[in-house]
């Protein structure tokens, strides 16, 4: 007869040293989206995993200047985690650096990108539902950007694309979205409302269309490549100022279309531009 106090689980039962149920305990590959401080010394994180999609834990104690797991739980930190389900929130065990990012983190304008592409990941993904597509391409997005001689701006525009390919948004681009023609290299147009281009016959015949704009052949041209290329066919590409400006309007339109609300780390990156542009002169 197994012993009333013990059992058959030994020692501790089914619960651990700490009284935490074993079956509760589980590892995470995860990388941080958003902190928010939570009580005296705690901090509400947001986090991106390949299994179990985005989650919200707690990271008991991180704020306290003693707490071994509060280097391992900073923003776009790559970490391991032991997390125990909670009632409200799960709360994290252990912590472990998988990647800091540390060249990324040197660089005020590059953390400026890291905050809007986790803010862009934090409002597409979903909770609970498997997105080991989207953590990879996170991941290998923030190792591209803390390489110095990269550019910013077309990792941010070929990010965006490849981010709504994965949740279901992916414009057309090269056929007509109401005739289905193939577009022929003239100034087009672009509508969010419809998802994606119109030809100019097309426009015409869509008056109700509120949101449409013209897209110039060059733009068209570069959203095209970066939407059918992986980035080592992309990396190298070299806009003018012009082309830049067009892609990066109507991509964040486009987002912004699709979200039903404005971004703030937009703001904070026109604001980093604004200063770099000023110091120049």
């Amino acid at each position: 007869m197994p012993n009333q106090t013990f059992g058959r689980f030994g020692k501790f039962g089914r619960f651990g040293k700490f009284g935490i149920m074993r079956e509760r305990l589980y590892r995470v590959d995860a990388i941080v989206l958003k902190r928010t401080d939570h009580g005296e010394a705690d901090r509400l994180l947001t986090l991106l995993t390949p299994d179990r999609g985005k989650l919200r834990a707690i990271a008991k104690g991180v704020r306290k200047p003693t707490s071994r797991k509060g280097g391992h739980v900073e923003l776009f930190t790559h970490c391991a985690l032991m997390l125990a389900q909670g009632k409200t929130f799960d709360v994290v065990t252990q912590a472990d650096t998988v990647d800091s990012f540390i060249d990324l983190r040197g660089n005020l304008d590059r953390v400026g990108y890291a905050y809007y592409i986790g803010e862009l990941v934090d409002r597409f993904a979903e909770e609970g539902t498997e997105s080991r597509t989207l953590f990879d391409l996170l991941l290998s997005t923030l190792k591209q950007l803390a390489e110095p001689a990269l550019n910013p701006d077309l990792l941010a525009r070929f990010f965006e694309l490849r981010l709504l390919d994965l949740v279901g948004y992916r414009p057309q681009l090269f056929n007509c979205i109401n005739c289905g023609n193939p577009v022929q290299p003239v100034e087009n147009f672009f509508s969010t409302e419809a998802g994606g281009v119109l030809d100019p016959d097309c426009k015409q015949v869509l008056p109700q269309l509120r949101d449409v704009q013209p897209i110039s052949v060059n733009a068209l041209k570069v959203l095209r490549h970066l939407q059918s290329n992986e980035w080592t066919a992309v990396r190298s590409l070299r806009l003018t100022a012009d082309v830049t400006s067009e892609v990066e309007k109507l991509l964040q339109s486009y987002i912004v279309y699709h979200l039903e609300r404005n971004l703030k780390s937009v703001d904070f990156l026109r604001e980093l531009k604004a200063r770099a542009y000023a110091a120049k002169k």
